[in-house]
C-alpha cells in the first residue's frame, strides 16, 4: 500500500464563543474570555511540538476554525497565524481560512488578517430571518451579516464562504428561497448549505422534544436542497461537493478537499483532530486542561488510532463520495494496490442498478438521486475485516 506522503494542511480550533448556539455540539464554550491569552500561548507552544515531530512540513492550506475566532483581538489571531510561518513552511500561495461570525469583525481586525495572509474568511450566516436566528440561538442580525460581509469585501477579501442552514423549525420552502436569495444578491464566490441535524442535549434539540419548538420536516429539507441545486446551477456556480457550491474552480476550498480525499492534516488546539501516519488522533477537548499540558511541556493529545487498510479503504471511499467528480479509479489502485472493482465490485452494480451511483472506467460517484440518500450509499462501502 502506498504512503500518501505528509501533511500539507494544518486545521487550527479556538474554542471560544459569545455564546453557544441552540442547535451546537461543537467543542466551543462561552464564558472563557480569561483563558484566550494563555490558550493563544499554548497554542505556539503545541506548534512547536509539531514542528519538532513533523520538521519537513510544507503547507498549502491553513484553516482556523472554531467556536469563533474572531472572538480573538487582532493582536492574539497575528501571533497564531504569524506562530505558523514561524513553524512551518508555508507556501507563497497558500489557502489560508478564518471562521467568522457577523459582528465580530471590524476594519482593524480585518486589516491584520489580511496583513497576516489571510486568503478567505468563512463567515457563519446561518439564514438572514431575524425570528429563525432567535430560535437557532444566534446573537447576530440578518442586517449585521449583510453589513459584515460588506465589510470584508470592502477590506479586500476576494473569496468568502457564506454558511447557510437548511430544514429549520417552523421554516417553509418560501423562507428557505428568500434567505438564499439574499445569499445570492450579495454574491459570494463560495456558499455551504447543511441540513439541520439535531444533537441531543442541545437546547434546540430539548425544545423540540418538549413541543416548545416545531418538529423537523425532513421531506422539507429534501425539498429545499433540491430548490437550491437548480437554483445554485441557474446562478452560475459549481457544485462540487455534496453541501458545497462554488464560483469557478479558484473558489473550491482546497483546505476541505484535503478531507475529502482522504489526505493527512495536522490539527492542533483543544479538541482538534489529525490524521497522520495512518494513525487518527484527537487533542483534549477542555482547553483549561489542553492549556495545563502545554505549561507542563506535555502533548496535549487524548488519544489516538490505527487505520488499517479496510478502513484506510472505507474512508477513502465515503469521503471521496460526497464529492461530485467522485473517487478516482487511478487513484484508489495507486493507494491500495487493486482495483475499486476488486473490492467493492458487488456493491457498485448494485447502487448503479438502483440509479444512487454512476460508475465508468474513470471512477465513481453519486447520480443526483443518491445526494439525498448519501448516508444509504456510504454505508454499503464500510469493510469490517482488518488490513
Amino acid at each position: 500500500m502506498v504512503n500518501v506522503g505528509p501533511p500539507s494542511s494544518l486545521y487550527i480550533h479556538i474554542p471560544f464563543c459569545q455564546s453557544k448556539c441552540a442547535y451546537c455540539d461543537f467543542n466551543s464554550y462561552a464564558g472563557l474570555e480569561r483563558l484566550q491569552e494563555p490558550y493563544v500561548a499554548a497554542l505556539l507552544a503545541e506548534m512547536d511540538l509539531a514542528a519538532a515531530r513533523c520538521p519537513d512540513l510544507a503547507l498549502r492550506t491553513i484553516y482556523v476554525g472554531g467556536g469563533t475566532p474572531t472572538l480573538l483581538p487582532a493582536e492574539q489571531l497575528r501571533r497564531v497565524l504569524d506562530g505558523c510561518r514561524a513553524c512551518f513552511r508555508v507556501a507563497a500561495d497558500a489557502e489560508l481560512t478564518v471562521e467568522a461570525n457577523p459582528g465580530t469583525l471590524d476594519e482593524a481586525k480585518l486589516a491584520a488578517l489580511l496583513a497576516a495572509g489571510v486568503t478567505r474568511l468563512s463567515l457563519g450566516v446561518q439564514t438572514f430571518d431575524d425570528a429563525l436566528l432567535r430560535q437557532l440561538g444566534r446573537i447576530h442580525t440578518a442586517q449585521e451579516a449583510v453589513e459584515t460581509y460588506r465589510l470584508a469585501r470592502r477590506a479586500g477579501l476576494d473569496h468568502i464562504n457564506l454558511d447557510l442552514i437548511y430544514g429549520l423549525p417552523g421554516a417553509s420552502l418560501g423562507d428557505w428561497q428568500a434567505a438564499l436569495g439574499q445569499a445570492l444578491d450579495l454574491g459570494p464566490d463560495h456558499l455551504s448549505l447543511y441540513a439541520l441535524t439535531l444533537h441531543d442535549e442541545t437546547p434546540l434539540a430539548r425544545a423540540i422534544a418538549q413541543g416548545r419548538a416545531p418538529r423537523l420536516d425532513d421531506d422539507l429539507a429534501a425539498d429545499m436542497y433540491l430548490w437550491a441545486l437548480e437554483a445554485l446551477g441557474q446562478a452560475g456556480y459549481t457544485h462540487y461537493e455534496i453541501s458545497n457550491w462554488a464560483r469557478g474552480p479558484g473558489a473550491i476550498c482546497q483546505h476541505n478537499l484535503t478531507y475529502w480525499l482522504d489526505l493527512p492534516y495536522l490539527g492542533l488546539g483543544a479538541g482538534a483532530h489529525g490524521y497522520l501516519e495512518r494513525r487518527r488522533y484527537w487533542n483534549v477537548a477542555l482547553p483549561a486542561i489542553y492549556i495545563d499540558r502545554l505549561r507542563e511541556g506535555q502533548p496535549p493529545t487524548e488519544g489516538d488510532e490505527f487505520i488499517d487498510r479496510a478502513a484506510e479503504m472505507s474512508e477513502m471511499m465515503i469521503l471521496g463520495l460526497r464529492l461530485m467528480a467522485g473517487v478516482s479509479e487511478a487513484r484508489f489502485a495507486a493507494r491500495f494496490g487493486v482495483t475499486m472493482r476488486d473490492v467493492y465490485g458487488a456493491e457498485i452494480d448494485d447502487l448503479a442498478r438502483l440509479g444512487l451511483l454512476l460508475a465508468d472506467p474513470e471512477g465513481i460517484r453519486l447520480a443526483p438521486p443518491g445526494y439525498l440518500l448519501g448516508n444509504d450509499v456510504f454505508e454499503r462501502f464500510v469493510l469490517t475485516e482488518g488490513g
